[in-house]
């Protein structure tokens, strides 16, 4: 393992992928903390902060374009950032259950399921974790 390909890549791809790290740390112990509780507001508004830092950083990557300078993924970081405010809306109506399954889906989907992408072949992760 060696963090060196990722010290030589740019500030965008650096940054988004401190934030997407410290976000699924902090969404792990998110599902372990106390619902509702002023801990679980705290660690959900720094994980809402991270995630969208993490979508946000994307849309200055622009590794494998398809329209242009954008790639697909960069659907999933607008989705991302619009369903982050539809589950902080939910949680201030209460709607839990709403809130709940947007989150979930977003950790599950936008963050473990995108992430695990970046460990093919060829991509940044891939020569972080297992060498070039």
């Amino acid at each position: 393992m060696t963090l060196e390909p990722l010290l030589q890549s740019t500030l965008a791809v650096q940054v988004h992928t401190l934030a997407a790290v410290l976000a699924f740390g902090i969404g792990i112990g998110q599902f372990l903390l106390p619902r509702g509780s002023t801990v679980h507001r705290v660690v959900g508004w720094s994980w809402v902060g991270l995630m969208a830092v993490t979508a946000g950083s994307s849309f200055f990557i622009h590794m494998g374009r398809v329209f242009g300078i954008w790639s697909p993924i960069h659907l999933l970081s607008i989705f991302t950032l619009v369903m982050l405010v539809l589950a902080v809306r939910a949680a201030r109506r209460r709607d839990v259950a709403t809130h709940r399954s947007i989150m979930i889906s977003l950790f599950v989907f936008a963050l473990v399921g995108a992430g695990a992408f970046t460990f093919l072949p060829g991509r940044i992760m891939h020569v972080v974790v297992f060498g070039g």
